[in-house]
This record gives C-alpha cells, sequence and structure tokens, in this order.
C-alpha cells in the first residue's frame, strides 16, 4: 500500500475461532492486524457468508493443494484443536467511515481473494 492508502485505511481480521486459534493464525503468518473474534458468526451472517462443503472439497482445489506438496512446499501446519469449521466461507469487505460496505467480494472457495489493486481501486474509487 501507498502513504496516501496507508494511512486511511484499517484492516480487521474477522475469526470465529477461538483466542489461542486467532493468535496461532496471527503468528504463522506474521501479520499485525487486528483481529475480532466472533464465535457466533454474527459478522459472517450480516454479510452472507456461509458454509459450503462443495466449495471446499472441489477437485480443482484439491489439486491446488497437491500441486503444493509436489513442489516440496508446505501447508500451513495446523494443531487439530484450531481446526474448526473447515466449510465456512470467507470474504473481504471494505466499509467506510460512516459504516456503508462500499467494496464486497465474498470467496468463491478458501484459496480465493480479491486482488490488491481491485481493493485499492475501491479505495480509490470512494475517496
Amino acid at each position: 500500500l501507498n502513504h496516501q492508502h496507508s494511512q486511511s485505511l484499517r484492516v480487521l481480521v474477522v475469526s470465529y475461532g477461538s483466542l489461542e486459534g486467532a493468535t496461532f493464525w496471527l503468528d504463522q503468518t506474521g501479520y499485525e492486524f487486528d483481529m475480532l473474534l466472533d464465535a457466533e458468526r454474527a459478522v459472517y451472517q450480516v454479510f452472507g457468508l456461509g458454509s459450503s462443503v462443495s466449495k471446499v472439497m472441489k477437485f480443482k482445489l484439491m489439486l491446488h493443494y497437491s500441486e503444493i506438496l509436489v513442489m516440496n512446499r508446505q501447508l500451513p501446519d495446523v494443531p487439530p484443536q484450531f481446526l474448526d469449521d473447515l466449510f465456512q466461507m470467507g470474504g473481504d469487505f471494505i466499509l467506510d467511515q460512516g459504516g456503508k460496505v462500499i467494496f464486497s467480494y465474498r470467496c468463491k472457495s478458501p484459496v480465493d481473494r480479491p486482488s490488491v489493486p481491485q481493493i485499492l481501486a475501491a479505495v480509490s474509487a470512494h475517496s
């Protein structure tokens, strides 16, 4: 992010898991974002994020993970006690200072995320 965007944006990660699992994830990724724990998944419901066995277990995604292993790259090592709902779908949302949603992206799979240029374009269009 450039200086202008870094001064005007605040990232908030929302997790439905335990505090221990959230802390583990932050440590594993090295991210220093604020995190909200939403055990009841109220935020997930407000943004229309459900669970999907078919989206998580589809062939293309399994192939992606297999390719990672074949290339001798490691998948994240997550202790079993932190594996909550593997089928919960995520998303990325940008809200303005008034709480209005100016960008929404509901993930189609666990590895599907919007690109940084998509996110910055939404922020710039609203500035």
